[in-house]
């Protein structure tokens, strides 16, 4: 009896083990493999597929090979491509067609890391991650801590103390309305680029600068084409990774939660890497580069994003008064 039990147990393990489906999922990223983001989605994958006993697996495509931001995201949405991790709220506003979200990338919208995730993780926002959903076939996995975007100017520019100093600079920034308007909060003249675009743009003379976070400017090499690091703090900058609606529907739910735990850890693992290069990079910039390092009137750059993002426009985009209800959450 107890034989032909165990034959029985093997039989059905064996026949869910057939039946277990399996993901080739493709992840894709205009980052390069020295960054944390492709980092934190090699961890992703490491993680995911012990998770699901190697019923998921996950392809990743750095550096833009398959093709710009724009285009991925459009391709997750069509399905031709199942994961992004190059997406965010000014994308969610600009190609899905939700402009509320355009606030989380306004200059000076969050205090610190701490005070992004407690908006970003609140009810308002998730419901807001359901509704981008239904309408675009983008579901949000998660929130990742990109780092805090600082200005990162050519020596022709010279060191900018105040907005003022930025009136004329060509500013590289994506091209998406939501960015395009931060360049200006700043004072800047906002120059449309794609991410891989940047480093000739820089070295040409194309553009005068550029605004990322520290570890980005070391990755993408911006550094040997630049003078100046400002320390505006003008935006904590996320990532919000993607997985195609229908697809992400189409899983089993124990799939879906090995998804979820691996994003999680993948999170903290890109969110540790990017704080300890911002708290290590200063001095590499300097010593390393001969950059130099300006700490400006932050105060005057925050006044004037205040009174730009003050504009009734703004209201109509995100909600009355939404710039200063997310500043107080």
């Amino acid at each position: 009896m107890k034989k032909v039990l165990f034959v029985f147990l093997i039989l059905v393990f064996s026949i869910f083990a057939i039946a277990a489906p399996k993901y080739i999922l493709k992840f894709g990223t205009v980052a390069a493999p020295t960054q944390p983001q492709v980092k934190a989605m090699e961890k992703f994958a490491e993680v995911v597929k012990e998770l699901s006993g190697g019923n998921i697996e996950v392809q990743i495509f750095h550096s833009g090979q398959l093709g710009d931001q724009r285009s991925m995201i459009l391709a997750v949405m069509r399905g031709d491509l199942d994961m992004l991790c190059d997406t965010g709220p000014a994308w969610f506003a600009d190609i899905g067609g939700m402009p509320e979200f355009g606030v989380f990338n306004a200059a000076y919208v969050f205090k610190d890391l701490d005070h992004m995730y407690r908006v970003m993780t609140s009810k308002m926002v998730q419901d807001m991650f359901n509704q981008l959903a239904k309408k675009t076939n983008l579901r949000v996995l998660d929130t990742w801590y990109l780092g805090t975007r600082e200005l990162n100017l050519t020596s022709k520019v010279g060191p900018v103390k105040t907005p003022e100093d930025l009136k004329g600079v060509k500013l590289r920034m994506p091209n998406s309305k939501v960015y395009l308007d931060m360049g200006r909060a700043l004072g800047a003249q906002p120059t449309p680029m794609d991410f891989t675009d940047v480093y000739l743009g820089l070295k040409t003379g194309a553009i005068d600068g550029q605004d990322n976070p520290l570890p980005t400017d070391l990755a993408a090499k911006f550094v040997e084409v630049t003078k100046y690091i400002v320390l505006t703090d003008h935006l904590i900058g996320i990532l919000n990774p993607v997985i195609n609606e229908k697809l992400w529907e189409s899983m089993p739910e124990e799939y879906k939660v090995y998804i979820k735990k691996a994003m999680e850890v993948a999170r903290y693992y890109m969110n540790y890497l990017v704080t300890q290069q911002e708290a290590e990079l200063l001095n590499t910039f300097v010593k390393d580069y001969g950059m130099e390092i300006v700490i400006p009137n932050k105060e005057a750059f925050m006044k004037r994003a205040l009174e730009y993002y003050s504009q009734p426009q703004f209201d109509k985009l995100w909600g009355k008064g939404m710039y200063k209800k997310i500043q107080n959450m």
